[in-house]
C-alpha cells in the first residue's frame, strides 16, 4: 500500500494514528454481494491495470479530505450551506478546458448568489475529477432487437451502440484517472490563481442579470450584492485580499467501480488511515447501499466524508443500520444524506427518515438532489427534468426541515455551464420540443449554465424569505 504523502496535518486535524475497522482492508468488499458491477472478460487486464493504478500519485490529499469533513460538519450545525454540482456523467471525448472552466464559473456564480441569500459559508463541490461511471436500471439494452450490454459511463464501456463499444475495457480507468488529474489541475489553479475573485464572479452574475427575461426580479438581488462589495472596498478590504481572491473547491462522485476506487486507496502519512484519494468527496448511490453490500463494505474503511443517497425505498431500519456501519463513532461531517424522492413526495417521505435520524442523535448533514426523482421522457422517449418540478422538490425538502425547526445543509444539482437543452422550463421557456437543439448528455438531463444560475437566484429568494438562516 502507497503512502498518500499528505502534508503535514493542520491545526484541528487529528494527530493520533488511527487503525482499520476490524476485518477490513482495501480488497475485503470482494468478498460481498455487489450490485452494478460490469463483467470484464479479461481477468489479466484489469489486475494489470489495477496494479499501475495503485503505483500512481494519489489525486487528492488525505488533509483536503479532513477539511471538508469540517466543512460539512459545520452545513450539518446550520453554520455553512452545501452547493454540489456538476455534470451527470463526465465524458472523456467532450473533456476540455473550457469544459471545467465553464462549469466552475457557473457553481462559483451560484455559490455567491447562495452566500447572499443564506448569509452563510457556501461549500462548493464539483461532480468533477472522477464522476464517469453511472448506475443503470438494466444489465442490457435493446435497440431493434439487437441486445447488448448497457452504457455505464465512460470509464467501463463507450455509449456507441455496437457490441466492440459497450464491451467493458479495464485501461478506460487509466484514461479516467489522467482526465481527472488534468481537471484537477485546472480547478486548482481556478481556485487560487485570481479567476475566482468574488469581484469577477459578481460581474459575471450582472452580464447574466442583463440578458435573462426575469432581470428586474434579479437586479435587486444583484445590487444587494454589488453595495456590499462596495462597503467592503470602501473599509479597505481590497480586492487582493485571499478572502475575495481564492475559494476553496471540492470534488466528488459516486464511488461505483470498486476495482478504480481500491487501485487508489492510500494510507495518510500523517495518521495511518485510508483515505480513497480518487476524490474528497465519495457517495453511495440508491442503487448500491445494501448494508450488507460490497459499496457499503468498501467505504466503511476510508476516511473520506461519504454521501448516502436516501430515496424513496429507503427503510427506516436500514438508514440507521447503514449510519451505524458507516459511522459507529458518529464523527461529525463524516456522513451526509442526500434525499431523493421526487417533488411529489418529499412532503410525505422525508419526514419519517429524519425524525428517525433525529431521534438516534446522530451527526448528519443533509442535502437534497432534486434532480433524479424528477424524470420523465417525452412523447418521443427523450428523459427530460422539469425546471419548476426540480424547484418544487427543494422547496418541499425546506419545508419539511422548517417545520422540523432545522437548518437543512445544502443543495446537489446535475448541471452544466454549457448551453444544452435538456431540462424543460425556467425563464427562457424551453420546451420538449426544444431539447433536441442541444441534447448533449449520454446519461440524465442537466440543467443549462442559465438555468443553474437562475436556480440560485430563486433559492437566494427563497432562503432569505424564510428566515431559516436568521442569526
Amino acid at each position: 500500500m502507497q503512502s498518500s504523502a499528505a502534508p503535514a496535518g493542520t491545526a484541528g486535524e487529528p494527530a493520533a494514528r488511527e487503525t482499520a475497522p476490524r476485518g477490513w482492508s482495501p480488497a475485503s468488499w470482494r468478498n460481498f454481494p455487489i450490485r452494478q458491477a460490469p463483467s470484464y472478460g479479461d481477468q489479466a487486464a484489469l489486475e494489470a491495470v489495477e496494479k499501475r493504478l495503485s503505483t500512481y500519485p494519489p489525486l487528492v490529499f488525505a488533509g483536503e479530505a479532513r477539511r471538508l469533513k469540517r466543512r460539512l460538519a459545520a452545513a450539518g450545525r446550520g453554520e455553512a450551506f452545501v452547493l454540489q454540482g456538476g455534470p451527470c456523467a463526465e465524458s472523456f471525448a467532450d473533456f476540455s478546458g473550457n469544459f471545467v472552466r465553464d462549469t466552475f464559473r457557473v457553481l462559483l456564480q451560484m455559490a455567491v448568489v447562495l452566500t447572499y441569500g443564506a448569509k452563510v459559508p457556501v461549500v462548493k463541490i464539483g461532480r468533477l475529477a472522477g464522476q464517469f461511471a453511472k448506475p443503470r436500471s438494466s444489465d442490457v439494452e435493446v435497440r431493434d432487437g439487437v441486445e447488448l450490454p448497457c452504457y455505464r459511463g465512460d470509464i467501463i464501456n463507450d455509449p456507441a451502440f455496437t457490441a466492440a463499444s459497450r464491451t467493458p475495457a479495464p485501461e478506460r480507468m487509466e484514461t479516467g484517472y489522467f482526465q481527472s488529474a488534468a481537471t484537477l489541475n485546472l480547478l486548482r489553479a481556478f481556485s487560487h490563481g485570481g479567476y475566482a475573485n468574488l469581484h469577477e464572479v459578481h460581474r459575471w452574475n450582472l452580464d447574466f442579470v442583463g440578458r435573462t427575461p426575469l432581470a428586474d426580479r434579479y437586479r435587486a438581488l444583484a445590487r444587494r450584492i454589488d453595495e456590499t462589495l462596495a462597503f467592503l472596498n470602501a473599509c479597505g478590504i481590497s480586492q487582493a485580499a485571499p478572502q475575495l481572491d481564492e475559494t476553496e473547491f471540492y470534488t466528488s462522485h459516486e464511488a461505483l467501480l470498486l476495482p478504480y476506487e481500491q487501485a487508489l486507496t492510500r494510507i495518510d502519512s500523517t495518521t495511518g488511515a485510508h483515505y480513497d484519494c480518487s476524490g474528497h468527496f465519495l457517495w453511495i448511490g440508491d442503487r448500491t447501499r445494501q448494508p450488507d453490500g460490497a459499496h457499503v463494505e468498501f467505504l466503511r474503511g476510508v476516511r473520506n466524508p461519504i454521501g448516502i443517497k436516501v430515496g424513496p425505498t429507503t427503510t427506516v431500519a436500514d438508514l440507521e443500520k447503514l449510519l451505524e456501519i458507516l459511522n459507529p463513532a458518529d464523527e461529525p461531517g463524516r456522513i451526509t444524506l442526500i434525499s431523493r424522492m421526487g417533488a411529489a413526495k418529499v412532503g410525505q417521505l422525508l419526514p419519517p427518515l429524519l425524525e428517525a435520524v433525529q431521534g438516534t442523535g446522530r451527526s448528519v448533514t443533509w442535502l437534497c438532489d432534486p434532480m433524479h426523482g424528477n424524470t420523465r421522457s417525452t412523447a418521443n422517449k427523450v428523459k427530460t427534468r422539469d425546471f419548476n418540478d426540480i424547484l418544487s422538490e427543494i422547496v418541499g425538502f425546506f419545508d419539511v426541515f422548517e417545520r422540523a425547526g432545522l437548518r437543512p445543509g445544502g443543495v446537489h444539482f446535475e448541471m452544466t455551464g454549457q448551453d444544452v437543452t435538456e431540462c424543460v422550463g425556467g425563464a427562457n421557456g424551453l420546451t420538449d420540443a426544444d431539447l433536441s437543439a442541444r441534447y448533449e448528455t449520454f446519461c440524465d438531463p442537466r440543467l443549462n449554465a442559465a438555468q443553474s444560475l437562475e436556480m440560485a437566484f430563486r433559492l437566494a429568494d427563497i432562503l432569505s424569505a424564510s428566515g431559516l438562516y436568521a442569526s
